[in-house]
């Protein structure tokens, strides 16, 4: 809503930006700003606490896009040659001053008060100060519903508002795709899920939202999908993931073991001799299909450590751990944590 400080104050040039600066722009020069003349870094400096309030104005303003544009419109018509002066003894007329002659106010004892709202003592809302201006109703030239830009000239019919919506999908639809339905101010609304969809992903529906004023467009539908998680998959990027239990004989010695796939099906993947936990083998074209292009499938090695052992077992780790006596597994980490 804009004010009558809008014509005195330039909020780009209390950031020290360019009028052009975009969002990111302006972000960085508040926050500079903020912390320098925060109160708890400038306890008792009345200067840096003004400048402080002044800097978090300016931001609040330019850092919403539809009070910047509101804001960048009032301002360029003040340019233009309207230019607004505080009242006084000997002054310039005040912005009230300005439109007391309208809509019943004669003199200095007669002015026409303009609220939001209608709650007296609001901050004056321009578009009721030009509509009254030009004679329009409720803020509009002529009773014109679309309303009254800073300009002077009629909006047009305004769009839809977007309306928002969630789903939450399987793993595995999420990764096929599949099809879900809303139901959008009565209607009922179907639309594919696309295959790939990741969690926290937003879809857009362009024209399935609510709807706008005759002659306008509906507003969007925008879906938040949640993914649920899977059991025994994960997901990186494209990737899909798995841990792949190995017996200690089998990262040892080496073997072909099965590893199962999102389909249901079995891929076989070869374990060569001497692979340590940890260690991911790649199965090409098993993973998530998204924009025409096939991830792959991690296979994560998880050794397993019996828990029971027989007699003939117990034995032959004991030979292996007499042949390891002179080997320290932990020499190299110890080494490297002395560096």
């Amino acid at each position: 809503m804009a004010s009558q400080d809008w014509f005195e104050k330039d909020f780009y040039a209390t950031l020290g930006v360019p009028s052009d600066a975009d969002a990111a722009a302006i972000k960085k020069a508040y926050r500079k700003l903020a912390r320098k003349h925060h109160p708890d870094q400038t306890s008792g400096n009345a200067a840096s606490e003004l400048k402080f309030k002044e800097v978090g104005e300016a931001y609040s303003v330019l850092s919403d896009p539809e009070q910047r544009k509101e804001y960048d419109q009032v301002r360029a018509m003040a340019r233009g040659g309207a230019r607004f002066t505080s009242g006084g003894s000997g002054g310039g007329g005040g912005f009230e001053d300005l439109f007391s002659s309208f809509g019943g106010g004669g003199g200095a004892g007669s002015r026409t008060r303009y609220t939001t709202g209608g709650q007296p003592g609001a901050s004056p809302d321009i578009n009721d100060l030009l509509g009254s201006l030009f004679g329009g109703q409720g803020g509009a030239p002529g009773g014109f519903s679309g309303g009254f830009d800073p300009y002077g000239a009629t909006r047009g019919p305004r769009k839809g508002s977007d309306v928002q919506a969630r789903v939450t999908l399987p793993f595995r639809d999420a990764v096929s795709g599949t099809t879900s339905a809303f139901t959008v101010n009565g209607d009922r609304v179907t639309t594919r899920i696309p295959p790939g969809v990741r969690d926290g992903q937003k879809i857009r529906l362009r024209g399935k939202g609510a709807q706008g004023d005759p002659g306008a467009g509906a507003g969007d539908l925008i879906i938040t999908v949640t993914v649920e998680k899977h059991p025994v998959f994960g997901r990186d990027g494209d990737n899909l993931t798995v841990d792949l239990p190995v017996t200690f004989a089998e990262a040892a010695l080496g073997a072909t073991v099965q590893v199962p796939t999102l389909d249901g099906a079995a891929v076989k993947v070869k374990v060569a001799p001497g692979t340590p936990g940890g260690r991911t083998l790649r199965v090409k074209g098993r993973g998530v299909t998204r924009d025409g292009t096939t991830g792959d499938l991690l296979a994560k090695v998880q050794i397993l450590v019996p828990q029971r052992l027989t007699d003939a077992a117990k034995e032959a780790l004991e030979r292996l751990q007499a042949d390891e006596v002179d080997l320290d597994p932990r020499a190299e980490l110890f080494e490297r944590a002395r560096t």
